[in-house]
């Protein structure tokens, strides 16, 4: 009974032994950050900016204000002449206020790039303001000037008047990889020279209204007054910088953005030496090649970037891009999807020719564009569409030709195409082609009017994906038609 117990003990001995051995080759596994945040914390910096209103309190209000009709005696009439001053009307005319005019406070975080006291932050964290105060982790502060910014990528460049600053180390994206550990520090809430860590969970996202940027996604705790803090990897370089978060709450919930440091650099130098940021521009719309479509264009799978528009006098309509092509490479790089096409597009130094790789009807060619200026406004502006009943198919869509005045509607230049005024369970529908759509290509042949719809209708392959190009109030956008086997 006694040799049992023992032999339990021991037993439990080891297994606890075993258990602890395990737990500490895992927590020794596990990054140690607390050097890399004693060396680089100090060029980690805090920013608060102050912006006085336009007008005081008196002069956006006053005007439409009648003082009330109160009592001599009631003390209600300091308060409203501290405020308002005297009232309008027979009295005479307002005097002048006596509260002090407020100021709006924003705080953000930042890193400086140079010992000269050059330093990076977001735009948004100083746009607007009429004072910029950054505050080292010494304490010290300074009045920065802004010496300039990039809206489209959220890059700001500022500088103090200091010396023999501490500065952070900087690395190319390219070597960041999917898994790799991650650090922020910045200053969340205003808690000054906050850490957090993570992992990057993405590269190359396409946010709304943020295609010329592609963000680094990360699960690192990024929360307000983190924008424009540094994003190191493991050997203490900056990788990015910490710009937005994906919020329900307006907290952190697991999905934090940041922008690439080589692309950040990129502006920065610009700023420097001209005082403005300039951008690649081709001049096309482009949409993913789902797989359906890819199928339709004979690609093994689906990739690249499908031109559902090129805009007229745009670089690509100079070198011949044509509508229903797909940009499978831009300069040797592989186009991925429609996103991954904007970032390389945008870094592209302008007025140099660049060799864009094409599938042009099952036909890959390499097409040289000689690349223009973003320009500020490069939206094409489109119309609404308008519907009117006529003839029926075999892929269940009533279509007519179009008048004059609706193409004018509808922001139409291009001739051709017909209008689609009724649909039905089918097909079409089943491809995404709505009522009020105009169909202006049908596997890669331009539609002249009804007839040759019907003409390219009638030809369909069945059991095979074809591309239908369709014009709606969002713009062009290919589908993908597939006409079941038994048809």
């Amino acid at each position: 009974m006694r040799v049992f117990q023992l032999k339990g003990y021991k037993a439990m001995l080891v297994v606890a032994c075993l258990l602890f051995g395990v737990m500490d080759l895992q927590a020794r596994s596990l990054p140690d950050f607390t050097k890399m945040v004693e060396e680089y914390s100090p060029a980690v910096v805090n920013i608060s900016t102050k912006q006085k209103p336009k007008k005081s309190l008196k002069e956006r209000i006053a005007p439409h204000y009648k003082m009330p009709d109160l009592p001599e005696d009631s003390p209600l009439n300091d308060l409203f002449k501290h405020f308002f001053g005297a009232p309008h009307g027979p009295g005479g005319p307002g005097g002048s206020p006596h509260g002090p005019g407020f100021e709006g406070q924003s705080l953000g975080s930042g890193f400086i790039i140079s010992k000269d006291g050059y330093l990076m932050t977001n735009h948004h964290v100083v746009d607007g303001a009429d004072e910029i105060i950054v505050r080292l982790s010494d304490h010290r502060e300074f009045k920065a000037e802004l010496i300039g910014s990039d809206q489209r990528s959220d890059i700001a460049l500022l500088k103090i008047e200091a010396e023999d600053l501490p500065v952070v180390a900087i690395n190319e994206t390219k070597d960041l990889k999917v898994g790799e550990w991650v650090l922020a520090i910045g200053s969340p809430f205003g808690f000054d020279h906050s850490v957090t860590q993570g992992i990057v969970s993405a590269k190359g996202r396409s946010l709304p209204r943020e295609n010329y940027v592609p963000f680094i996604q990360t699960d690192v705790a990024i929360n307000p007054g983190n924008s424009g803090g540094p994003l190191f990897n493991l050997d203490g370089e900056v990788v990015g910088i910490n710009s937005q978060i994906y919020s329900r709450t307006g907290g952190f919930m697991g999905l934090s953005f940041a922008i690439p440091i080589d692309m950040a650099m990129n502006v920065v130098e610009q700023i420097k030496d001209k005082g403005f940021v300039t951008r690649g521009w081709l001049g096309v719309l482009i949409q993913d090649v789902t797989r359906e479509l890819a199928e339709s264009f004979g690609l093994s799978r689906p990739y690249g970037a499908l031109v559902s528009q090129v805009q007229p006098g745009s670089p690509s309509e100079k070198a011949g891009l044509k509508t229903g092509d797909v940009i499978l490479s831009f300069n040797g790089d592989e186009v991925a999807n429609s996103a991954s096409l904007p970032p390389m597009v945008g870094a592209s130094p302008v007025d140099r020719p660049a060799e864009v790789e094409i599938l042009r009807q099952g036909k890959r060619q390499t097409v040289e564009v000689l690349i223009g200026a973003l320009p500020e406004d490069a939206e094409l502006k489109m119309g609404s569409a308008r519907s009117h009943p006529a003839q029926g198919n075999r892929i269940g869509v009533t279509v007519r030709e179009l008048t004059s005045e609706e193409r004018e509607h509808l922001g139409l230049e291009a001739e051709g195409g017909v209008l689609v005024s009724e649909i039905v369970a089918g097909p079409a529908q089943e491809a995404g082609i709505r009522k009020g759509d105009v169909l202006q290509m049908i596997n890669n042949v331009w539609l002249k009017g009804v007839a040759d719809f019907k003409e390219q209708v009638k030809e369909l392959p069945e059991g095979k994906s074809v591309a239908v190009l369709v014009y709606r109030r969002q713009g062009p956008i290919f589908l993908a038609l597939r006409l079941a086997e038994d048809e």
